[in-house]
């Protein structure tokens, strides 16, 4: 197993999606995590329903859609000041602790970084800039380019187009499971980082490797390129 390159997933992978809830909270006393997680999980549901019926909208415009979704469905009152506020929480989301060390590490070992993501463009760079990790990437590889959303195999086809390597010489590294298996699907290496303990995606298929953390998934690649 030769790997090339590593693609990172973004959004729950390098970025803590339930950041917003902080904020979120201050707006909304008492609801912030119930909110965060509804907005998640609409969000999600509102790419695979677009991808399913071709109906693609840019990643940005079905994060307000879900945030709209889940704050009617709290009965929160979500005014134009509120939802400008959250949506540019949304630029700003935290990365999880062990990003910069694990990202280091591959920069030192000389790997090609980068990401595959359902983000538009611009939400991509938003993110990672207001992150302070935008630096480390070689490469940043949007759904948006093929108009659809993971797991459609268009979107997994934009790492061995780009970066010139078969997918089986690439790693996708992703803390959602459904979206490791994806890869999996499509012919990568795949590894899950499963920071929550979750059980295992019924999907017929499984990641290459699993961890809890990220400096797991830099140990999995460094060890696959001594053999």
């Amino acid at each position: 197993m030769s790997i090339r390159a590593v693609l990172f997933d973004v959004f729950g992978t390098l970025l803590d999606v339930h950041s917003v809830g902080v904020r979120a909270d201050q707006l909304f006393p008492g609801h912030g995590p119930r909110l965060s997680q509804l907005w998640r999980e609409k969000q999600i549901e509102y790419t695979r329903l677009r991808t399913m019926s071709s109906r693609y909208v840019p990643f940005t415009q079905v994060t307000e859609d879900a945030l709209q979704f889940a704050c009617e469905a709290l009965a929160l009152p979500l005014d134009a000041a509120a939802r400008g506020l959250l949506m540019h929480e949304y630029t700003q989301l935290a990365a999880y602790a062990d990003v910069v060390p694990a990202l280091q590490k591959l920069q030192a070992a000389g790997t090609t970084i980068g990401v595959l993501s359902n983000g538009d463009p611009g939400l991509i760079e938003d993110v990672l800039h207001g992150a302070q990790i935008a630096e480390y990437f070689d490469v940043l590889l949007s759904a948006d380019q093929v108009h659809a959303y993971k797991t459609a195999p268009s979107v997994y086809e934009l790492g061995p187009l780009t970066l010139k390597h078969p997918a089986h010489e690439l790693l996708l590294v992703s803390s959602n499971c459904w979206d490791a298996i994806g890869a999996k699907w499509y012919g990568y290496v795949s590894f899950w980082v499963n920071r929550s303990g979750a059980p295992l995606d019924r999907l017929g298929a499984r990641p290459d490797a699993s961890g809890s953390s990220l400096d797991d998934a830099v140990t999995f690649l460094l060890q696959q390129r001594k053999h």
